[in-house]
């Protein structure tokens, strides 16, 4: 196992709401290839692979991949942390209010919930590892 130390990796102070933003944001705590899908990947590919120290590695990315989950997630709840009902519909999130309220949800930013079948797992080493380095290329292009 791994120890928690109950502290953000980096800390996130979000003074000015911005469900906005928060919208886009979402996609990157439980879109195809957002935080989720990318600790899931990791942590279901590691049972794969053909060593101790390829398992292990997987495995410590994919906890490294949950760090990432918990701060973007903090991101979006203060995005959105003190935002009515009301700049939340015009900001686009009216039915995410709806079904979650402020709890942060894992989905795409179009409204899509998360959905495993967007994780790639053959079992395969290399099938497994080429899938890992497209997505990481996918966000690195989102990013910019």
């Amino acid at each position: 196992m791994w120890t928690y130390n109950k502290v953000l990796e980096y800390p996130i102070n979000i003074k000015c709401p911005n469900p906005r933003l928060a919208k886009f944001i979402i996609s990157q705590y439980g879109g195809p290839d957002g935080e989720l899908a990318a600790s899931l990947r990791y942590l279901s590919q590691r049972f794969g692979m053909p060593d101790q120290k390829s398992k292990a590695i997987l495995n410590d990315i994919g906890t490294e991949e949950l760090a990432h989950l918990e701060m973007v997630g903090t991101i979006v709840h203060q995005l959105t942390d003190g935002c009515s009902a009301d700049e939340l519909e015009k900001a686009g999130l009216g039915a995410y209010y709806t079904d979650h309220g402020l709890g942060v949800y894992p989905q795409a930013a179009a409204g899509y919930p998360f959905d495993a079948n967007c994780l790639a797992v053959k079992g395969d080493p290399i099938a497994d590892l080429q899938e890992d380095l497209a997505a990481e290329a996918t966000i690195l292009q989102e990013q910019g």
